[in-house]
């Protein structure tokens, strides 16, 4: 078993998410059941699913949760985008750059995980 805490992977989605629940705070009202609930869901996912592959006893699954995360990642990152066309920010722009890292060290611990499985 894994300590998902030191999972550097897991510290920039935990920060990612702190970031999106703070750009979710700037949005307007009116989105609160929609674009806001459906960006902080997506966020949540990918820490979630780190900390939850981190605990299986396999690398495969291991592997598989992060496959997960990637994808909420890219959910994320397309929402923020639209957040950043509509209503730009220094929030939303620190969010994408944030996004972009996320999906960057995903990518990364996948190869290594690969690697070392074989």
């Amino acid at each position: 078993m894994r300590d998902y805490t030191k999972i550097i992977a897991w510290q920039k989605a935990d920060h990612l998410t702190r970031l999106v629940y703070g750009l979710a705070a700037s949005l307007p009202r009116d989105e609160r059941y929609g674009l806001i609930q459906q960006m902080k869901r997506a966020a949540v996912s990918i820490p979630s699913n780190i900390a939850e592959g981190a605990g299986r006893s396999s690398d495969a699954e291991f592997e598989q949760f992060l496959s997960i995360a990637s994808g909420s990642a890219s959910e994320l990152r397309y929402q923020i985008e639209l957040v950043n066309g509509l209503w730009p920010s220094k929030a939303a722009n620190q969010a994408l750059v944030a996004v972009h890292e996320v999906k960057r060290v995903l990518w990364a611990l996948r190869q290594a995980s690969r690697r070392k499985r074989r």
